[in-house]
């Protein structure tokens, strides 16, 4: 009895920090092994020693977050032929793992080896920012950036506290995707924003590229029509409404149906052999009709 209301109390609680989406991948055609890793609530002194060492104020609603789960790590996969394909992936670094993403250099590092530092310079007129449009993270002093997602090699979404003072305790932060150019683009000022935005992309593969200019792969799109299509379908018009043109509609409902055996066709005799046959059954007939007169 004591492990069956763990086993509610721990699915209960799942659902609540998801908002009830491992119900909803658990409903949808194909989607198999959905698995929410749990975990134990940070410790307050963890946090404080996070602030302290970083020089940051995390966010109200992050420290939130984490004084709930320390990070997040949901996964589900599609079941292809037979086999499990991993698709889907929500994730949130712990706390601990929340680190700077320019390393400090090291002592045996090269004195003149280049650093993503290398590629902040002072133009004016190359300088972003203008108009509507937010500048960009810097990857020097000037900004101080820590990764929260790794996006399985596609990227990475980011922490950023930007207009950073050295000794100065730094307290607004936005989230902000690095694609695999070295582009930022603006997520959410918010981390409850970017969670929100996260779960309703289901954690599919390239859903940050959408908020880029030019968009995520094929492959991600075909995955984001089968399973979003009604986001999907509005981001699409969004950016580029020619583009749906190009995608195969699929239906979810016989994507993940298993292969039937298609009949084979029965050989069909051509019309020169129909008219033989039929020659000969006349010539018959008319034989057997002589021989009895």
């Amino acid at each position: 009895m004591e492990e069956i209301k763990e086993s509610l109390t721990f699915k209960g609680v799942a659902e609540r920090l998801t908002l009830g989406i491992t119900r909803i991948l658990e409903n949808m055609p194909g989607v198999v092994d959905v698995r929410f890793v749990e975990r134990e609530p940070a410790e307050k002194r963890s946090l404080l020693s996070w602030e302290q060492k970083n020089t940051c104020i995390l966010p109200e609603d992050l420290r939130d977050f984490y004084l709930t789960t320390d990070g997040l790590t949901l996964t589900w996969s599609v079941k292809l032929d037979n086999e499990c394909v991993p698709l889907g992936c929500m994730m949130i670094n712990s706390v601990a793992r929340l680190g700077p993403l320019l390393q400090p250099v090291s002592l045996f590092s090269l004195p003149n080896a280049p650093s993503l530092a290398d590629l902040d310079w002072e133009e004016d007129k190359t300088e972003r920012g203008t108009g509507n449009a937010p500048a960009p993270p810097h990857f020097d002093s000037r900004c101080r950036i820590f990764e929260m997602d790794s996006c399985g090699g596609n990227g990475k979404v980011c922490l950023v506290y930007k207009n950073c003072t050295p000794g100065v305790v730094a307290q607004q932060s936005e989230i902000w995707f690095l694609d695999r150019s070295l582009c930022w683009h603006l997520l959410t000022s918010t981390f409850t924003s970017y969670y929100r935005l996260m779960i309703t992309h289901l954690g599919l593969p390239e859903w940050q590229y959408a908020f880029t200019p030019y968009g995520p792969s094929p492959q991600a799109k075909q995955w984001a029509s089968l399973y979003q299509p009604l986001t999907f379908s509005s981001e699409l018009s969004l950016a580029d409404p020619a583009a749906d043109s190009h995608l195969n509609k699929l239906d979810p409902t016989r994507a993940f149906k298993g292969k039937a055996k298609t009949p084979v066709p029965k050989k069909k005799l051509s019309t020169q052999c129909i008219l033989g046959s039929t020659a000969k059954s006349q010539g018959s007939t008319g034989r057997h009709s002589g021989g009895r007169r």
